[in-house]
């Protein structure tokens, strides 16, 4: 069989103009010719017009396009391989920079519309955007989801830093209490639990005494959490947590 110019440039998704380019460049000469003199493609032109496309597609210029498909000594099934080996790794990069994107659009859907430099500078070590597919996966259906993303997508650099800094604060509360041997569960921890939990609804989203507790739990069951907390002092993470419970239990009770 044999296919006319349009039909092949309908099969590729190219233009008759790129068909007629080829020929004349010698790129892509057809096999036959009909009795008025058109151009007639058969199975092998179509062959290497898959082959060009292949290779076009991963941004070679025209020049070594043909140069590979003229080589005498090249293998079919090496140039398959080859062109197996450059599409796998573009599609590795590809997915690398769709994954920098998609993370790029939830950190700006959240509010952290910080530089590299200033996220260092509010957060330290510390990246908010690390786990942002991880927390949309858990809890991108939830209503204090929606609402955290509503609150902050106005916030500055300025509102990051006293947020930090207010959770700083909070933290040396709770490493002194523990130092100074005051139990969890005792009036100073359950004051410094209520604290942060007003400080999550003022900032992030309305915390109820059961989601607090939720929380709480997610600082001693996931070790990152854990790890992340015991920084300031080992145990503090469990200490939190127990102090997240008896102020629960004081207001609920």
């Amino acid at each position: 069989m044999s296919w006319s110019v349009g039909q092949v440039a309908g099969f590729a998704g190219v233009t008759v103009r790129t068909l007629h380019h080829y020929d004349a460049i010698g790129l892509l000469v057809p096999s036959g010719r009909s009795h008025a003199g058109h151009r007639r493609y058969g199975d092998a032109d179509l062959d290497r017009l898959q082959q060009i496309l292949f290779y076009r597609e991963l941004g070679f210029p025209l020049e070594e396009v043909a140069a590979l498909l003229d080589d005498p000594d090249a293998d079919p099934r090496a140039h398959l391989r080859r062109q197996h080996e450059l599409l796998t790794a573009r599609i590795e990069r590809l997915q690398k920079m769709a994954a920098a994107v998609e993370q790029a659009m939830e950190a700006r859907t959240m509010g952290i519309n910080l530089t590299p430099e200033e996220k260092f500078e509010v957060f330290g070590d510390f990246d908010p955007d690390q786990y942002q597919e991880e927390v949309q996966e858990r809890w991108g259906d939830t209503d204090a989801y929606r609402q955290s993303r509503e609150r902050t997508a106005s916030y500055t650099k300025g509102d990051w830093q006293r947020i930090q800094d207010e959770a700083d604060e909070l933290t040396r509360r709770f490493v002194a209490l523990m130092e100074a041997g005051e139990p969890a569960d005792s009036e100073a921890a359950m004051d410094a639990a209520e604290d942060h939990r007003r400080g999550i609804s003022r900032n992030h989203y309305d915390c109820g005494y059961e989601m607090h507790t939720c929380l709480g739990e997610m600082y001693v069951d996931d070790e990152r959490f854990t790890r992340n907390i015991d920084q300031a002092k080992p145990g503090l993470a469990a200490y939190m947590r127990d102090a997240i419970l008896a102020n629960a239990v004081r207001h609920t009770a």
